[in-house]
């Protein structure tokens, strides 16, 4: 059975199926829907969790071994498996299909992945899956419908936010929703509950003494690779997700090569940054650091990043702070 996110809510209110296909590229809402959906189990009586990352060279007997233990008289228990690339080969899709097959009212089967693409959604082992329990393919939030999740979050978080602070953090976050979860929470703790105006939200920005991913970004393009790197440090031990940091990089990244680009070509590069919308503030930064490297660096930057972020979704093997440090070193370089 296929169910939209916004009605897994009322599903779990009147039932708990007993495997769920959760797929989609938006981080954030995938893990608050399994999260939604373990709060439900627990309270129905499913004590223990355990957790299967399918990355490269994974056992698959071992995911079949969980329950294999399992007696008349076990805990009920909830699997978790993680398909980082949302194709488990055949070996996994068979091992999936067991699964499932087992799961019911002491088993609960939860399988995560990235969006599928039509053979994933055709597979075995996925209309299994939809077939016995639920799937739920997360969308993304659009931009339009952006400002109205914000106000709606901001308010689940006992703020009540004006128009203006809606608008000026939604253009702050560009779309990530794990950074606009992260500028939320920490409107919620500088401010309390009630009112958020824009004045708020921009004197919490410029107060605040946490470090934040903009300032990393500026740091690098500016050339100071101590900075950043110190930067890069307080950002991991304060708790912030390695995806929104490598988020706000590549997109800087990805403007970089434009730019790049446009000027290799013959293009004033003033004129390319107007047309990319680049504050004048920062224009000066973006020239020097175009100035300090050579064509195509920043596509291989780009490249580089593209690594990072699938390292912290977990979806190749690496260290992602090891790899933003590499990058961010990258752009500073003089």
């Amino acid at each position: 059975m296929k169910i939209r996110a916004n009605q897994l809510s009322s599903h779990l209110k009147n039932s708990l199926a007993p495997c769920y296909l959760i797929t989609g590229d938006e981080h954030l809402l995938v893990s608050e829907a399994v999260d939604e959906i373990r709060d439900a189990a627990r309270a129905r009586g499913f004590g223990t969790r355990e957790l299967h990352v399918a990355t490269t060279g994974f056992d698959w007997h071992s995911l079949a071994a969980s329950t294999g233990n399992m007696s008349l008289f076990a805990e009920q228990r909830i699997v978790e498996l993680r398909l980082p690339t949302g194709k488990p080969g055949r070996a996994g899709g068979q091992a999936i299909v067991e699964l499932v097959e087992q799961a019911g009212p002491d088993l609960l089967f939860i399988v995560t992945g990235p969006k599928l693409d039509g053979g994933g959604t055709n597979s075995k082992w996925a209309k299994t899956l939809d077939q016995k329990g639920v799937s739920l393919p997360v969308w993304p939030i659009g931009v339009r419908e952006l400002p109205g999740w914000i106000a709606n979050r901001m308010r689940q978080a006992g703020l009540q936010p004006e128009r203006d602070a809606v608008t000026l953090i939604a253009d702050r976050v560009e779309g990530n929703l794990l950074a606009a979860g992260q500028e939320i929470e920490k409107l919620r703790l500088l401010l309390g509950a009630g009112k958020v105006t824009a004045e708020d939200v921009s004197r919490a920005v410029a107060n605040s003494s946490r470090y934040d991913v903009y300032q990393l970004a500026d740091a690098a393009i500016g050339g100071d690779a101590r900075r950043a790197v110190k930067i890069l440090g307080g950002l991991r031990a304060e708790g912030v997700e390695p995806v929104i940091v490598m988020w706000a990089l590549t997109r800087e990244l990805r403007t970089l090569a434009m730019l790049d680009d446009a000027v290799r070509q013959g293009t004033d590069l003033g004129s390319a940054m107007q047309s990319a919308r680049v504050w004048n503030n920062r224009q000066g930064l973006l020239r020097s650091c175009i100035g300090r490297h050579q064509h195509g660096a920043f596509h291989r930057m780009l490249k580089a990043g593209g690594r990072a972020d699938a390292a912290a979704k977990g979806q190749r093997y690496g260290d992602p702070w090891q790899m933003a440090t590499d990058i961010v070193v990258g752009m500073a370089r003089t």
